[in-house]
């Protein structure tokens, strides 16, 4: 498969395939199983949990931080051809972007050990994570061309994406040490499906007036472009194996990594809490079914050259093969299959949280109060508000959004948090999450964004999640 080919894959994975990462709803949501993925060691209550096969975690987003679909396709009486070159050639720049992750759990659980103070969790999942920014000077050299842009460089290191999908195994430890304080680690093995990323290029390409032609164009490059499983997936695809393949990879059949989450919860008071993690500190060593492609070198090129009379004296000169020729030299182009390790984008969570109101009786087999003792679990309140810090490390530098929350307890029967978060895709994200509990049966649903439901074209941003599991306090 040749560069142009899988070039335009990354592309295509990249604008069409895009989704967000934060889940500000579901971090500290104490009643939902699933905030250990988030925070490994926030503190819970619960005897045993497990979640329904392929039901118990699924988030899916979808962001543009530059650019909607409104801002193009509506009718508002405009050329579209004037708003593709004012909207989006020259309106958005290098840092817009299109990035995020989805992820379905697999299988998930949690059990208390003998020594209640220890709580047990494990399962796997299947993710996938991308993000590409807006290749601004390609898109103008290719919309407008470079003919009236003698002498001005177009930068070729907009060019940034990187893309992976990946089986992950866990399984994790969360110890409550005193009243206070509960911290948790969470072990991690990844199994790669595929993985590309092109994000350390660098270089220059410039026209300017030649000597022996009109123009002349030089282009300095530094780029990199390393793949890995692509080339096995599309034969696969060809030979109707996918399926099989794609599995074999998900569980240990293809290049595999390792990683750790670690979380802490922290009562600076009777009501005041202090929690945070930090996920996916870890790496994927990729050494099969590697395609990687450079471009390396610095050139310059004045197109066709035709030298009179010479050239008239020789009828059965193929001018526009030899400049294919002169191109394909000019370009210093290559490929290789050399190994390569990929480090996952690492992802930093914070919060502040202050409970207040009535409490909610604890549904724990403890004597459980505000002022319980080691392995016991505390009360609830009935309202708690706060804010959230989010960060995830990213090829331009790290992204980062601020969420301010409340939620409200409705007993033990039901849930209810809402956030407003502010980051690069929207100031006015607005997000409601609800968790039920019937019996042993927790069902939760979250949606973000809640104010652009009424125009999704006109959105940059628009996100939901929900689950199911089976919880288990003990007897009291």
């Amino acid at each position: 498969m040749r560069a142009p080919k899988i070039l335009s894959i990354v592309l295509f994975w990249t604008c069409f395939a895009m989704f967000g990462q934060n889940k500000q709803l579901l971090y500290d949501f104490v009643e939902i199983p699933q905030s250990a993925m988030i925070n490994p060691g926030v503190d819970t209550d619960f005897q045993w949990y497990a979640g329904v096969p392929l039901l118990s975690g699924m988030s899916l987003q979808a962001g543009s931080s530059g650019l909607s679909v409104n801002d193009i396709f509506a009718n508002d009486g405009l050329d579209i051809n004037d708003k593709i070159r004012d909207r989006a050639i020259y309106g958005m720049n290098a840092r817009d972007e299109l990035s995020g992750t989805f992820q379905i759990e697999l299988l998930n659980f949690g059990f208390r050990g003998k020594n209640p103070d220890n709580f047990y969790t494990g399962g796997m999942y299947i993710e996938g994570d991308a993000i590409g920014y807006w290749f601004q000077d390609y898109a103008i050299l290719a919309f407008d061309g470079n003919a009236d842009k003698l002498n001005q460089p177009f930068d070729l290191g907009h060019l940034k994406t990187r893309g992976e999908m990946m089986n992950v195994f866990h399984i994790g430890l969360n110890k409550k040490i005193d009243n206070e304080l509960t911290v948790g680690v969470r072990g991690k093995i990844y199994s790669s499906i595929f993985d590309f990323n092109s994000t350390k290029n660098q270089g220059t390409f410039i026209t300017k007036e030649g000597v022996n032609n009109i123009y002349s164009s030089t282009i300095e490059a530094d780029m990199q472009l390393r793949t890995s499983g692509l080339n096995g997936l599309k034969d696969a695809a060809d030979d109707g194996t996918l399926g099989s393949t794609v599995t074999k990879r998900a569980f240990f059949g293809g290049n595999l990594g390792v990683g750790v989450d670690l979380g802490f919860t922290y009562q600076l008071s009777d009501q005041l809490v202090f929690t945070g993690s930090l996920l996916d500190l870890g790496f994927i060593y990729h050494s099969k079914d590697i395609k990687n492609y450079t471009l390396n070198g610095k050139e310059t090129i004045e197109g066709i050259e035709i030298i009179l009379p010479d050239a008239a004296a020789d009828p059965d000169a193929d001018f526009w093969q030899d400049l294919v020729d002169d191109i394909e030299d000019f370009v210093p182009f290559e490929d290789n299959a050399d190994s390569y390790i990929a480090f996952r984008p690492t992802k930093l969570y914070g919060s502040l949280r202050y409970n207040f109101g009535e409490h909610v009786d604890n549904r724990a087999n403890c004597a459980c109060g505000v002022n319980a003792s080691s392995n016991r679990a505390r009360a609830k309140y009935v309202n708690s508000v706060g804010g959230q810090l989010y960060v995830i490390n990213r090829p331009r530098g790290p992204q980062v959004a601020l969420s301010g929350f409340y939620q409200r307890r409705f007993g033990n029967f039901m849930s209810i948090k809402t956030t407003y978060t502010i980051d690069k895709f929207s100031y006015s994200n607005m997000g409601l999450g609800l968790s039920l509990q019937a019996g042993p049966v927790n069902i939760y649903a979250m949606a973000d964004n809640l104010l652009s439901y009424g125009n999704l074209a006109d959105s940059n941003y628009a996100s939901f999640q929900l689950g199911l599991n089976i919880i288990s306090w003990g007897k009291k």
